[in-house]
């Protein structure tokens, strides 16, 4: 036995045959294991509660300093001496899952009931963001402080920001569910303002759009750009829809829940112009498919139309406009010819009437409308009583 200090670690040569420990002089049960290869390692050894004898590695010499180890062995030994057991508590820890793990669950028993695009956004914030900085800790060990950190982080990119909370969220949700975990660390933790847009396409913008459309008579995604702006429906929507889920005789698309962001099948009744777009797309289609979409050479449904898109914008000089603007230009002219924000609400889908709320405002002109109908009213009694 001798006391472990820096120069004698160093120092003492290993055996070429078996491992050589060296006990401390001073502090009882810490040691140093040297073995063949040269390897020096940090230990300690004790009885537990139930008087069985375990060894507990505290680190290689290089990684931590003699002294280092020297602090460590009297904080084990401290706890051990109040009934803790470092080595059984390693062995749980072993055992406990990694928010790698719970990513991993997540995608395959959670991620099969997401849309594509969706379960794409998830994969991508875990693989570069949440995993390199969270994915070897233990779901248990995770606290809001974490959370918080990751999120304050992202504030410059606040709707990216809150994306990873809301997945996160949704992780240890199921974590708990599963048992993983007592809480869920992201509650409470508060969600940064994020700017909505309120970009859509004035009478005169329409116009030019149509007008640039209709100059492609035979380009599928063209008739997809019309069908969007016809029925407000989600991209997903229309480049998945399949021709069984329309009667055209009827006016109505039934889109399957399968197809919806809420889940549920949805009856859309069709405009003449709506069905116009699609008994022309019939016509063009030379190849059958179930999709009206389809790609020309996988026969999948059609991904993006991003770069046709640009093109279109760009000969109809509009900027600053996204596919999805369709979507609110199809519910801002509604909301302004004075159409209810309950009945705009089933036509898009919403099951949360505030999410068609953010449309209230363009109702002013036909509330100014009404408010002069009654004005000229009065305007035309009080001159008949001046008169």
């Amino acid at each position: 036995m001798l006391k472990l200090t820096k120069r004698i670690v160093e120092s003492t040569q290993p055996d070429s045959q078996k491992p050589l420990k060296i006990w401390d002089s001073e502090l009882r049960g810490f040691g140093l294991i040297i073995l063949p290869s040269g390897r020096r390692t940090y230990c300690i050894e004790y009885r537990n509660i139930n008087r069985i004898k375990k060894r507990f590695k505290l680190g290689v010499h290089g990684h931590i300093t003699t002294e280092e180890a020297r602090g460590l062995a009297k904080k084990y030994l401290g706890s051990i001496a109040h009934g803790n057991d470092p080595a059984e508590k390693k062995k749980e820890n072993r055992d406990l899952p990694t928010i790698n793990t719970l990513a991993q669950d997540y995608i395959v028993r959670h991620g099969v009931r997401k849309r594509t695009r969706s379960l794409k956004e998830d994969q991508k914030l875990l693989k570069n963001i949440i995993l390199p900085s969270l994915g070897n800790k233990f779901v248990a060990n995770i606290s809001r402080r974490d959370i918080e950190s990751l999120h304050l982080k992202h504030e410059k990119t606040p709707y990216q920001a809150n994306r990873i909370l809301a997945l996160l969220s949704k992780m240890f949700s199921l974590a708990m569910s599963w048992g993983w975990r007592a809480d869920n660390p992201v509650r409470g933790i508060e969600r940064y303002t994020e700017g909505k847009r309120d970009r859509w396409l004035n009478e005169e913008e329409v116009k030019k759009l149509w007008s640039v459309l209709s100059s492609y008579p035979e380009h599928l995604t063209a008739f997809s750009f019309k069908l969007l702006l016809l029925t407000g429906a989600r991209k997903s929507e229309v480049f998945h829809a399949t021709w069984d889920q329309f009667d055209l005789e009827q006016g109505v698309w039934t889109k399957p829940s399968h197809l919806t962001k809420q889940k549920k099948k949805e009856h859309l009744p069709l405009s003449e112009q709506a069905l116009e777009v699609l008994a022309n797309l019939k016509e063009l289609q030379k190849h059958a498919s179930p999709y009206l979409f389809p790609n020309r050479v996988t026969g999948e449904p059609m991904q993006g139309g991003a770069t046709f898109w640009k093109k279109i914008l760009k000969e109809a000089c509009l900027k600053n406009v996204r596919i999805h603007d369709l979507r609110h230009t199809y519910a801002s002219h509604l909301v302004s010819s004075g159409l209810s924000l309950s009945i705009i609400g089933k036509l898009l889908g919403h099951t949360n009437p505030s999410t068609t709320q953010r449309y209230a405002h363009l109702a002013d002109e036909p509330l100014r409308a009404a408010a002069e109908l009654f004005g000229r009213k009065v305007g035309k009694l009080s001159s008949k009583d001046s008169s």
